[in-house]
């Protein structure tokens, strides 16, 4: 299993599909790493040797991914969050923020049914 930008990728599958294992790498910019390094992409990761692991490395190491990525992307929330912008409301009570409607929908953002207060239980 080849180890690029501290992520295992599976050596099974072709290498555009393997190099989206990485956060921040999607099939565009995969397709863009292995085309800068010169390595085919429907190439499987086993078949790849040393040298174009390395080249893919170093293709992969010009753009910001993994934690550097997602620790930029906190510092964002946390300042729209900060300046109390409309976005920043939305994500600090946990609400959808692009405009999705809330009446029926939305459990994903507002997690599971909250039970309704002041209604009777049903007793036995």
């Amino acid at each position: 299993m080849a180890r690029i930008a501290g992520v295992d990728i599976p050596k099974q599958k072709r290498g555009v599909i393997s190099l989206t294992y990485i956060y921040g790498v999607g099939r565009s910019r995969a397709k863009e790493i292995l085309e800068a390094s010169k390595v085919d992409e429907s190439t499987k990761v086993s078949d790849w040797t040393d040298e174009e692991i390395s080249k893919i490395r170093d293709a992969v190491a010009s753009f910001t991914i993994e934690g550097e990525l997602r620790s930029e992307t906190q510092i964002n929330i946390k300042r729209l969050m900060d300046i109390g912008c409309y976005r920043g409301i939305r994500h600090r009570t946990g609400l959808p923020l692009r405009g999705q409607r809330t009446k029926n929908n939305s459990r994903t953002r507002k997690g599971r049914r909250k039970t309704v207060a002041n209604k009777k239980k049903v007793t036995k």
